[in-house]
């Protein structure tokens, strides 16, 4: 594929999330020293108004049902690209308020595609594997491909493959990334899988995760370094798996950060997902299989999650003890090394 340059200035939705979040950090980096042109940075960001955990000068507040601000914001900057990162992955809650869920799963990216298409700007959108269910009785006897039909069981799937279809259909040049668990930290501290699970232990409350629920993780390095090359290159449009290489169940993601983290073992509780009731419905197996990604992306580009097959585990009490004995909370038994495994999936020394 031909290199081009990134279009600047770069706008990114959804800083309140781990997707946007690390999005954001990896593109400021990058641009956010860059002056395109008077008064226009290299790259702004939008989170809610009442989410101040984001701030700059290159950050703004803006709320989903404002479309007319955003359409002003769209006018002053005239961004270049687009990488839309909105959305609300709070399953009961979306449930709850099916108009909420709406608004923010599918309204603010459509408005976003809509102003992407009227000023020809790039645009990336981050959807999510949720938008098939994992049914043991109707998925494919193999991880999910992007050509299966999509069947969610709950407002937040539902209204996200609504998106997909709509933002397709307003920028056909879009590319969509269904990101599964992505590994990253988002801003407050308790919106995405590792900030939940340790959210859970500090204080030593425990965290129950389920056994049956199976996902491909990848760590928010790789999917920042994955929307970069997109942009870079004269990236094929359409829909894209974006996980990584490994399935791994939620009950594993939460025995890996107890044991990573150095958590009182007995703070993690593991059960079969009926055990969790009907609200909000529950996905089973979302295994999806990211290899026509894969093959547009130089070899090994996605790593899996964790990078470090001795991180896996290879039984149900398997947190009990792994990494207990070691005394240099850098490598084991701290957030720092949660932070260097888990996330950066650094070759800590063990």
């Amino acid at each position: 594929m031909e290199i081009i340059a990134i279009r600047l200035p770069i706008l990114i939705l959804g800083l309140n999330g781990v997707p946007g979040f690390a999005l954001f950090r990896h593109f400021n980096k990058l641009y956010g020293s860059v002056t395109v042109r008077e008064n226009v940075p290299g790259i702004i960001g939008i989170r809610p108004i009442k989410h101040p955990c984001v701030f700059g000068e290159n950050v703004f507040g803006v709320d989903a049902e404002e479309t007319e601000r955003l359409g002003e914001l769209f006018e002053k900057f005239r961004f270049g690209t687009v990488i839309d990162a909105s959305g609300n992955c709070a399953l009961k809650a979306c449930e709850c308020d099916p108009a909420r869920s709406r608004l923010l799963n599918y309204s603010q990216g459509v408005d976003a595609a809509t102003f992407a298409a009227h000023y020809n700007a790039t645009l990336i959108r981050i959807s999510a594997d949720m938008v098939f269910s994992g049914d043991e009785k109707t998925k494919p006897n193999r991880p999910y491909v992007e050509t299966d039909p999509k069947d969610p069981i709950h407002n937040y799937g539902k209204h996200q493959a609504e998106a997909e279809d709509a933002i397709t259909a307003i920028k056909p040049d879009v590319v969509i990334l269904r990101v599964p668990l992505p590994m990253d930290y988002a801003p407050g501290g308790c919106a995405g899988a590792i900030d939940w699970i340790t959210y859970r232990f500090r204080p030593g409350r425990p965290a129950t995760l389920f056994t049956d629920e199976y996902r491909n993780p990848l760590s928010g390095p790789d999917l920042c370094r994955t929307v970069q090359y997109i942009l870079e290159h004269e990236f094929p449009a359409g829909i894209y798996n974006c996980g990584g290489p490994r399935s791994v169940s939620l009950y594993n993601v939460g025995q890996i950060v107890n044991a990573v983290g150095g958590y009182p073992a007995e703070l993690l509780h593991g059960v079969p997902r009926i055990e969790g009731g009907p609200m909000p419905p529950r996905v089973g197996d979302l295994s999806i299989n990211s290899e026509k990604l894969y093959k547009l992306l130089p070899p090994g580009f996605i790593k899996p999650w964790p990078v470090f097959d001795w991180l896996v585990p290879d039984r149900f009490d398997w947190h009990k003890t792994f990494g207990r004995n070691i005394t240099d909370k850098s490598k084991m038994g701290s957030d720092e090394a949660i932070t260097n495994l888990l996330v950066n999936g650094i070759d800590v020394g063990l």
